[in-house]
């Protein structure tokens, strides 16, 4: 993935994309932060799933920008933290709607013979290890109480 997004910088930088070079710069420093750091706890280079993971809470962070921005009713810099959104975003995979979450939800669930809520840790696992960066985790988990409380 870290050379998917070498050649979308070399290509925003060659067509003069001022915002899109910049954004992606920012992506690619967090990567070589966190590898880094990997580095420094004896780990050889960044899984695919930690790079995923700088990337949705950098998705994260401009949604709240954009809030606060939209708040305070500068409107052009939430729009500028939209743009930066979609281009990092272009390096996600599809996320799943919630119908599809949903029933990834169930067939975990199911597939681990979860019983309760005690067993909440063991679905999460689960989802994260089967659809890394494919679904908002959070919401995910709500899915996962409800299903484990009916249980």
């Amino acid at each position: 993935m870290r050379e998917q997004i070498d050649a979308a910088l070399q290509a925003a930088v060659d067509s003069d994309d001022k915002r899109r070079a910049a954004t992606l710069r920012l992506v690619l420093a967090a990567v070589r932060d966190r590898e880094a750091r990997a580095r420094e706890m004896g780990a050889d280079g960044l899984p695919e799933a930690d790079v995923l993971d700088i990337l949705n809470k950098m998705v994260r962070q401009r949604e709240e920008s954009v809030r606060d921005y939209e708040e305070a009713g500068q409107l052009e810099l939430a729009e500028q933290e939209r743009e930066e959104m979609a281009i990092i975003a272009e390096f996600l995979p599809r996320q799943f709607d919630d119908t599809a979450m949903k029933t990834a939800c169930e067939d975990v669930v199911r597939d681990i013979s979860a019983n309760g809520l005690r067993d909440m840790g063991r679905c999460m696992n689960a989802l994260k290890q089967r659809y890394p960066g494919q679904m908002d985790f959070v919401r995910a988990s709500c899915v996962v109480k409800d299903l484990l409380r009916t249980e």
